[in-house]
């Protein structure tokens, strides 16, 4: 049976998708399926550094995709975590390096060998965009509760539509306590907005950092809670839809709601 190619995008830089990419093929890999985890922000790369993979690239994306070498050459094992492999992005090229129909080419192969093959899609919608999301069967959209993220992932979803690939929703960043007070968004509000599927919530966490600086994926801290989150994020992806939503605590957003009406966010 053929794998799935998922594309993990935003729209908007910051909003924690290499985060989310790196723990949820980590998470699914722990799972026992075969994963590959790809950088596509060429020129930008940073999976490697949160996988703690940095030191051993030697091909990357780039070069698979021009056929300067194969793509199990550019495949980087992780020690740790059996069935997860990283091809990183090159740091000395820009995007317009890649073409839509080489990427298809790349899927293809890595639909063949892996089980789950995530894209991580650089910020914005062009170039970058196209090429992660060309030869994609899914796609987790990752928003922050606040405005201007959701303004940019409600342009992504838009985009993903028309490509006919259904995107579910990852709100991260979550802070209860000024969710409570009214001071940020809920997943409601957030859901309101963005009509689509729900996949996961994930809490702030200070462990995200700790884990970006030591190259230790989130989901095998199990201190995290945002680790714990991406690991239940894994389980429905691979099939467990019936694992529930874990909702951080009450709602209190009068003030936002006006905020998301007044920027022209309400459907």
């Amino acid at each position: 049976m053929e794998g799935k190619i998922i594309v993990v995008t935003s729209g908007k830089g910051g909003v924690g998708k290499t985060t989310a990419t790196a723990s949820i093929g980590a998470a699914l890999a722990l799972e026992g399926n075969r994963v590959a985890v790809i950088d596509m922000d060429i020129g930008l790369r940073n999976l490697d550094v949160v996988l703690g993979l940095e030191n051993r690239i030697v091909f990357n994306i780039v070069d698979v995709v021009n056929k300067r070498c194969n793509l199990s050459q550019a495949l980087i094992r992780d020690r740790r975590i059996e069935n997860l492999f990283l091809v990183p992005a090159s740091q000395s090229d820009n995007k317009d390096v890649l073409t839509p129909l080489g990427v298809q080419r790349v899927a293809k192969q890595l639909k063949s060998e892996f089980d789950y093959a995530i894209m991580d899609s650089p910020a914005g919608i062009e170039k970058g965009f196209e090429n992660s999301v060309v030869a994609a069967d899914e796609a987790i959209v990752v928003c922050t509760p606040d405005v201007s993220s959701i303004r940019d992932a409600d342009r992504v979803i838009g985009l993903l539509y028309a490509r006919s690939i259904t995107p579910r929703l990852v709100v991260n960043r979550i802070m209860p306590e000024m969710v409570a007070r009214g001071d940020m968004l809920s997943h409601e509000d957030v859901m309101d907005v963005l009509s689509i599927d729900l996949l996961g919530l994930v809490p702030m966490d200070n462990q995200v950092v700790i884990s970006t600086n030591s190259g230790v994926p989130l989901v095998m801290q199990n201190q995290s809670l945002a680790g714990q989150a991406f690991r239940r994020i894994a389980k429905r992806i691979n099939g467990e839809s019936d694992l529930p939503i874990q909702i951080p605590t009450a709602m209190n957003t009068g003030i936002w709601s006006r905020i998301i009406q007044k920027l022209g966010l309400t459907k």
